[in-house]
């Protein structure tokens, strides 16, 4: 059966999030007379991302709300016990500099053009509605989507197969006839893979080149490559991208 709808991973996958999270760090330390703790901008912001991808793991793992994984992303950079309202103001700040860098991937656009007519579209994302809804609108494709469905919500996140029979169940779709797109090998490639669903690991520049691939995914390195992929014998006649 053929593929009948794409749902899409948004954050470095539609949207250029670590670009955006980096220049916005960047602006938010400068302003917040911050930079000088660090021996450099790019030692800021490793820190910075690697706190995140930490609290984020707990925030996965049902151990902390959203909100809550924001302000410990606060608390834990700057080694401060703040108050619930002072984290949020700090990330407040830095949402200004980090929203002031929003941009779509170049081969975006092109792609949702491509299939608007072919595939239906949806979104599932491991962060939240009240994000990811704001984020795509004014980004300019929230109209693109029949569903957005985040983890926040959901109860549930990727990896886990709930996430993504959740999106199917959206689109009244079987897995089978369901596209998933995303950036990382495992949340996003082995995830869907593993749901049943038509998996497509888009990993731009080789940026994980390192990594191990995944059994399942078909590895894109750019959205161009999707529509060939979702032809009628995508699913069970594609040629390896593994070799």
């Amino acid at each position: 059966m053929s593929i009948r709808a794409v749902v899409w991973d948004v954050d470095d996958t539609l949207f250029d999030y670590t670009s955006a999270d980096r220049l916005g760090m960047r602006a938010h330390l400068a302003a917040e007379g911050l930079l000088d703790g660090f021996e450099s901008v790019e030692e800021a912001i490793t820190r910075w991302r690697r706190i995140t991808d930490q609290q984020w793991a707990r925030f996965s793992a049902g151990e902390v709300s959203f909100p809550g994984q924001r302000r410990d992303r606060v608390r834990v950079f700057l080694g401060q016990d703040l108050t619930d309202a002072e984290a949020d103001a700090w990330f407040e700040r830095y949402l200004t500099h980090y929203e002031a860098a929003w941009a779509l991937f170049p081969d975006v656009l092109p792609v949702l053009d491509a299939l608007a007519a072919s595939h239906r579209h949806a979104v599932l994302s491991n962060s939240s509605i009240h994000v990811q809804d704001r984020k795509l609108r004014v980004l300019g494709v929230y109209d693109r989507f029949e569903a957005i469905l985040c983890a926040a919500e959901l109860g549930v996140s990727k990896p886990e197969a709930g996430a993504f029979l959740a999106a199917c169940d959206a689109l009244d779709l079987a897995p089978h006839e369901v596209a998933y797109v995303g950036d990382h090998p495992e949340i996003d490639g082995r995830g869907a893979a593993e749901a049943g669903l038509l998996s497509v690991w888009i990993d731009r520049a080789g940026a994980h080149v390192t990594v191990e691939p995944p059994a399942g995914p078909h590895r894109i390195a750019s959205l161009a490559e999707l529509p060939s992929l979702l032809g009628p014998d995508s699913r069970f006649g594609a040629p390896s991208t593994f070799g």
